[in-house]
């Protein structure tokens, strides 16, 4: 299954359906299902890439 990086618009917290967790608010890969695509189509996630090792420690 192909996955996507998203992380959670500011201000939002979303749960993952499957963990219960809230999504990491610097991002995570998570599965392209109906579920993280709804969440997408909602605004409550935004789908980004994820910042390198270099880019954190700027």
């Amino acid at each position: 299954m192909k996955t996507i990086y998203i992380k959670p618009v500011k201000g939002q917290q979303v749960l993952d359906p499957e963990t219960r967790q809230p999504l990491a608010e610097t991002g995570e890969n998570k599965p392209r299902s109906e579920y993280w695509l709804r969440r997408l189509i909602d605004g409550v996630v935004i789908e980004t890439k994820p910042k390198t090792t270099q880019e954190q420690s700027a």
